[in-house]
């Protein structure tokens, strides 16, 4: 069983809150292994909901909507 920090990953995916707070820390901190990606339509989905680190989020813009 996987534990993010003191969290259950399991059951973080069962709230919003949950899901948002796993994507930031994928998109923030990267993903957990090699087979895992995060999906754009997720990103794009909760874009404005999302704390990314600001250098970041700037980045993700210009590759994602080209702004």
């Amino acid at each position: 069983m996987v534990h993010v920090w003191d969290y259950d990953i399991e059951k973080l995916k069962k709230s919003k809150w949950g899901r948002l707070l796993l994507l930031e820390r994928q998109i923030n901190y990267g993903v957990y292994s090699d087979k895992e990606k995060i999906k754009l339509s997720e990103v794009k989905k909760h874009w404005n909901e999302l704390t990314i680190d600001p250098d970041r989020r700037q980045f993700l813009q210009l590759l994602i909507w080209g702004k």
